[in-house]
């Protein structure tokens, strides 16, 4: 079976290839949405990038708690 890396970059090298096939190609017709483009990114990266650091309630349970006396 092959490496999870592996694929991963392979499949960033055919996105890639793909890429450069239709801006050469199809650039006249490509160009108009570009803006749409780089803004979908944004928000893509916004909602799924950040995918590592799911712990947002830690703090509270890391301070011991105070009694008042």
């Amino acid at each position: 079976m092959a490496n999870k890396t592996t694929i991963r970059w392979v499949l960033v090298g055919l996105i890639v290839l793909a890429g450069i096939y239709v801006i050469a190609d199809h650039g006249q017709h490509v160009l108009p949405y570009l803006p749409l483009a780089f803004l979908s990114g944004c928000l893509f990266m916004h909602l799924f990038g950040h995918g590592g650091h799911g712990m947002h309630d830690q703090h509270a349970h890391d301070e011991p708690t105070k009694k008042d006396s």
